[in-house]
């Protein structure tokens, strides 16, 4: 469920000019524009964007990315946008512009969203910046990994148990001969479909009484770090999308520092889905909500728009 509160009836025009006396003066009202754009879904929103447009003859989204900064202005930038503009900025984040390729991202999209979802997303991404996802994605990525990365799953809900039996144990035999490069495992983990994939999980466990995560991450080889975790981050988001995001979570508020990309990014893209139960996972992992990590962690307004996304009335 969603955690974004909202009104029912709002006027996109009341907003708008809200907005505008916010950003103008010597100041900006940071608080204000929370106040609304932190309390408004994404019909809502590009009501918004469109009568601020056509009222002040200027770009909303531009406007604000000139009034404010820092990790608050990218929330701010990622939650306003339309979904599929914001998963594309997202992505191209994740694959050109972080230090090194954040694969967690691509696997979260290939894995979590839906056929249809993903389809339009790279659309998008084509688009916005004049190249394919995959484009990008092959020029920074290599080997086993660029395989793991896969953006074409088979899609259905049909289960075949007789394949599941067989790849469960083409998989175990792979693991056991430390054959992790192994191209089938690539091809069953990055291309079945979910419905299909869960089968063969699920028959591993109970041929083999451990998870495959378990098998792999007994594997030490610096060579395949990498490729391994994008396997084992393949099967978190298959097996449980909202106890893989709680773990995202977890790492990005930590004592050792906050991870404010990895942050907000969760917080924007669920806070309209299912961040409510992310925020009840986390509750019983860390005894401790979320909200008061996040309050902990953060600070100023970006602190202030990440309660209002997790449902904060204040």
């Amino acid at each position: 469920m969603a955690t974004i509160i909202y009104p029912e009836n709002s006027s996109p025009v009341a907003d708008a000019e809200s907005i505008r006396k916010a950003c103008e003066g010597w100041g900006t009202d940071e608080r204000a524009i929370i106040s609304i754009i932190g309390h408004r879904n994404a019909t809502q929103k590009k009501m918004i964007r469109q009568a601020y447009e056509k009222v002040y003859c200027e770009d909303l989204v531009k406007r604000l990315e000139s009034e404010l900064s820092g990790h608050f202005e990218k929330a701010i930038y990622r939650w306003i946008l339309d979904e599929v503009e914001r998963d594309a900025v997202i992505l191209h984040v994740a694959i050109k512009e972080r230090a090194i390729l954040d694969y967690r991202v691509v696997i979260e999209y290939s894995c979590i969203y839906s056929p249809e979802e993903l389809l339009a997303v790279k659309r998008a991404y084509q688009a916005r910046y004049k190249r394919s996802l995959e484009e990008d994605l092959a020029e920074h990525s290599t080997g086993q990994l660029r395989k793991a990365l896969g953006i074409y799953r088979y899609v259905g809900d049909e289960i075949n148990a007789r394949l599941a039996n067989s790849e469960a144990d083409i998989i175990h035999n792979a693991i056991s001969n430390k054959e992790l490069n192994h191209e089938e495992i690539v091809r069953i983990i990055s291309t079945r479909s979910i419905t299909q994939l869960i089968a063969t999980l699920n028959r591993y466990k109970d041929d083999y009484g451990s998870s495959i995560s378990k098998h792999l991450r007994d594997d030490t080889d610096a060579a395949n770090k990498e490729y391994l975790v994008a396997l084992r981050t393949t099967i978190r988001c298959i097996n449980d999308p909202q106890k893989y995001y709680e773990k995202v979570i977890r790492y990005a508020i930590n004592e050792s520092g906050t991870d404010e990309e990895s942050l907000t990014r969760v917080i924007v893209t669920r806070a309209e889905k299912d961040l409510k139960e992310i925020k009840e996972l986390y509750y019983k992992r860390n005894s401790d909500t979320l909200d008061h990590a996040i309050s902990k962690h953060t600070s100023g307004d970006y602190k202030a728009f990440l309660l209002a996304l997790l449902g904060n009335k204040n």
